[in-house]
């Protein structure tokens, strides 16, 4: 697909779901780190219900660092994964309080050098909390571009993120991530459904460029 093409898809994603942003709720780059951290293999929805009384309990790095991992996954236990999220969350803050001075460093190579923190969560901190742009690849975008054949059928994560930062300009690349999982969810989800309604949807939403 043309660069021209792709971009038209992910402004027209745009003019569907306007209010497309990252759904877990936060505060300032620390909050957005666990948040994101937590919602591996779990819904945004169900991070959102735990959080609140999560940031309340610890509501800095120093505060996870000095807590048990116990106490920390009484606290996270009604999602999965929560006690491997609990260990990864104690060195992620340890890390941060004694490599980054309690900060939240704002490169992908450090980002990624945070214990439970991979490249996708690195770039959803990148783009969200510090305006940097970048793609994260989740299950959504990958299976969304290749549906919508953006991306070859048989790329890699990392190679669905290098061909969408070919085709669109840098500027557009934070929102098309949110755009693609507001399309994936939301419209063209994983279930069977008549994917031509949403090849129409999307066609009549695009204006040329």
């Amino acid at each position: 697909m043309s660069k021209k093409k792709t971009v038209q898809i992910i402004e027209a994603m745009g003019e569907i779901f306007p209010e497309a942003e990252c759904e877990l709720i936060h505060r300032n780059a620390f909050e957005l780190l666990i948040a994101v951290m937590l919602s591996a293999q779990t819904t945004d929805v169900s991070v959102n219900r735990i959080t609140p009384q999560l940031f309340a309990a610890f509501p800095t790095p120093e505060a996870f660092e000095h807590a048990t991992v116990e106490e920390v996954q009484e606290h996270i236990k009604s999602i999965g994964l929560y006690r491997n999220k609990a260990k990864y969350i104690k060195g992620c803050c340890h890390k941060l309080v004694t490599e980054f001075n309690g900060q939240v460093p704002e490169t992908l190579e450090e980002l990624q050098s945070l214990p439970g923190v991979g490249r996708k969560s690195a770039n959803v901190v990148l783009s969200v909390a510090f305006g940097v742009p970048a793609i994260a690849v989740d299950t959504h975008v990958e299976r969304v571009t290749k549906r919508l054949r953006i991306v070859p059928q048989k790329a890699n994560v990392r190679e669905v993120e290098e061909v969408l930062m070919k085709k669109l300009p840098p500027e557009l690349w934070g929102k098309a991530h949110h755009r693609l999982i507001f399309f994936g969810r939301y419209q063209c989800s994983a279930r069977k459904h008549d994917h031509e309604k949403c090849l129409a949807l999307l066609e009549s939403h695009m204006t040329e460029i």
